[in-house]
């Protein structure tokens, strides 16, 4: 039986449109955890300094209540998002215009807006599609203009044929690999404050949601693809897009999780690919002139 029959799926495109503003000041801390997390040999970050690329997903937070945490570790749905009765939520993707840098120090706002909420039939069944669009802004106007999207799916289905991976196109001229180990995973939980029991909790992950193993987040994923650009360049960027194609799990085997680059003048191809060779993340990022 559809979960989302035509009420409930009008039920929850009612939430397009709906909007939410929340104020952070870009403190320090959050920065030099994040530069230790990514194992980086940055200077004692100081205000005034630009914010690296992603790394606004450190602020911005959300704070529910213990009380109001759901079932899976996220905010109960049915407040800003809607409250999708698909129980497994993940991070489809996303596209970031920078316009301005944002610094350390200042107070940024952000504006965030439900674009579209969309329903999909995919190969493992029922898929809801939840599109936000976030816009920050300095004293000086626009920073940056990013679109999320939002996946909504059912349980795994334990006799399902997994798809066939997809290999990469293009040959890595920048190249670096790591081991998405449990306190890898825990550190940018815990930096994003993302409650999320698929990246820690080892037995809601596979006994709940059906996975093998704990999930490396996509965010994650592309802030590794954004900093192996930043470690061959000092280049800004204009803009960066991504999207999720296959799952990466943290595993007891010590599997390594390739972050590749192949620069192509003013554009850059990027890729995450697992321990198969399979790409579990593509990007791509433009400089800015």
């Amino acid at each position: 039986m559809s979960l989302l029959d035509a009420a409930t799926l009008a039920h929850l495109q009612s939430w397009q449109g709906k909007t939410e503003t929340r104020r952070d000041v870009l403190g320090l801390n959050p920065v030099r955890a994040m530069s230790a997390t990514l194992d980086r040999e940055d200077a004692e970050p100081c205000n005034g300094d630009t914010l690296p690329p992603l790394w606004h997903w450190l602020y911005f937070l959300p704070v529910a209540r213990q009380s109001d945490i759901g079932p899976d570790g996220h905010p109960k749905r049915g407040g800003f998002l809607p409250p999708v009765p698909l129980p497994r939520r993940m991070w489809a993707g996303g596209r970031l215009h920078w316009h301005q840098p944002m610094r350390l120090g200042e107070d940024v706002e952000r504006v965030s807006r439900i674009e579209n909420v969309q329903h999909k039939t995919g190969r493992s069944g029922e898929l809801l599609f939840v599109q936000v669009l976030h816009r920050f802004s300095n004293a000086q106007g626009v920073c940056l203009e990013e679109t999320h999207d939002i996946v909504f799916r059912p349980n795994a289905d334990p006799a399902a044929t997994p798809l066939p991976g997809v290999k990469p196109v293009h040959t890595a001229v920048w190249q670096r690999d790591i081991v998405p180990d449990d306190v890898l995973l825990f550190r940018y939980s815990a930096l994003t404050f993302n409650s999320h029991r698929i990246h820690y909790d080892r037995r809601y992950v596979t006994q709940v949601e059906g996975y093998p193993g704990l999930i490396v987040h996509g965010p994650l994923m592309a802030t590794l693809l954004v900093d192996l650009l930043r470690r061959h360049s000092d280049r800004a960027l204009q803009s960066f897009e991504f999207k999720a194609v296959k799952p990466v799990f943290e595993c007891a085997d010590q599997r390594t999780l390739s972050v590749c680059a192949h620069p192509d003048g003013e554009l850059v191809n990027a890729w995450v690919q697992d321990h198969q060779g399979d790409v579990c993340m593509q990007a791509t990022a433009r400089w800015a002139s």
